[in-house]
């Protein structure tokens, strides 16, 4: 299976960052099987940028390494997902142990019907029952540094605004 991640540079060594900021999954390494997402958030970064050029770094993952690794895969938006993304992005205290974790990615539409729930507007079955609606792109983080052992850099290409 192929994943890419967006970025400012080129990254043939991939780490885990922490977080600077509250994230759907935690801190780690994240990455997409959509082409098309990772070039997205190049594009967005660099119109944040003073850097001419962007990349979209490409990985193979090892599914067989993931069997000896704790991994938690999220299908599509649950309660399960939305009580673990919102304890991620609320609760700064909030650590879990899983080395890899995947589902779908809380994009910016995502995020305004998160708003929605967090003000009560939305009840938690709702807003469940309106993101199965909606056509989510999906996240691997990569959590430890044991888990990145399961992925191998391909290349990279670069992109400009």
């Amino acid at each position: 299976m192929i994943l890419y991640h967006g970025s400012l540079a080129q990254i043939p060594s991939p780490e885990i960052r922490k977080r600077s900021h509250t994230l759907d999954y935690g801190e780690g390494f994240y990455t997409t099987s959509s082409y098309d997402q990772a070039k997205a958030w190049v594009k967005r970064k660099l119109q944040n940028s003073s850097q001419p050029l962007g990349y979209i770094n490409k990985y193979e993952l090892n599914t067989a390494a993931l069997d000896s690794l704790k991994c938690l895969h999220f299908k599509e938006p649950s309660e399960e997902w939305l009580d673990f993304v919102m304890k991620n992005r609320t609760d700064i205290n909030f650590h879990h142990d899983f080395d890899v974790v995947s589902g779908p990615v809380a994009n910016d539409r995502v995020y305004a019907a998160f708003a929605l729930y967090e003000g009560g507007v939305l009840s938690k079955a709702n807003l469940i029952s309106e993101l199965k609606t909606y056509k989510l792109i999906d996240q691997y983080l990569f959590h430890t540094q044991k888990s990145l052992q399961a992925i191998s850099f391909v290349g990279s290409e670069q992109i400009k605004i």
